[in-house]
């Protein structure tokens, strides 16, 4: 009988136990999730931000069609890359592509704010200047947003690959989050030579 009654607290605390695992888990998943969406709204808002900032140079860059188009196709690249990963921080080939995506577009970016300089009517244009800010805004949101994404995901990560989590993740279909990189200038990374000669 005092067997009967051990072995039903052990399995009753074992139960109690594989909740509070499986609970921590979803809490984690979710926080990633909610992170995501996060970054989602700042690369939504700095989609919507283009086709203005198109449009005003377009006014002074008559003869920059190609810059121009490139950062449109960049757009609808990250665009249709966004629509793609459908808020799903667990399709990690989904969210490659809309990484490669809007990292192309903060080239054409950058690629299009360095020609603007050449054109001094530009730059002074009020809307121009106004849409430069506001885009300005929304790259160091999306770092932000991205930055806290990163976060998220490394405490879920760590969370998920430790004793006992590790057995439970799997068996409940607890899926792996990509990191990402938003970084439009990755050669900052490389290692710079320093010659003194």
């Amino acid at each position: 009988m005092i067997a009967i009654i051990v072995i039903l607290v052990v399995l009753v605390l074992l139960g109690l136990f594989l909740i509070k695992v499986y609970n921590r888990l979803v809490e984690l998943r979710e926080r990633v999730r909610n992170a995501f969406a996060q970054i989602d709204v700042q690369l939504e808002r700095r989609h919507d931000l283009i086709p203005n900032l198109v449009e005003v140079a377009k006014k002074f860059m008559s003869h920059e069609r190609e810059t121009l188009e490139g950062v449109v196709n960049a757009r609808a690249s990250a665009t249709q890359a966004r629509i793609e990963v459908n808020g799903d921080p667990t399709d990690i080939a989904a969210l490659a592509k809309m990484e490669g995506a809007e990292t192309a577009l903060g080239g054409a970016l950058g690629r299009l704010l360095a020609v603007a300089e050449q054109y001094p009517d530009l730059k002074s244009d009020q809307t121009m200047m106004q849409l430069s800010e506001e885009l300005t805004t929304t790259e160091n949101k999306i770092a932000f947003a991205r930055q806290a994404y990163n976060d998220s995901v490394t405490g879920y990560h760590t969370y998920k690959q430790s004793f006992p989590p590790v057995l439970l993740a799997g068996m409940f279909g607890f899926k792996d989050s990509a990191y990402l990189d938003l970084d439009d200038e990755p050669e900052k990374r490389e290692n710079i030579e320093v010659n003194f000669e």
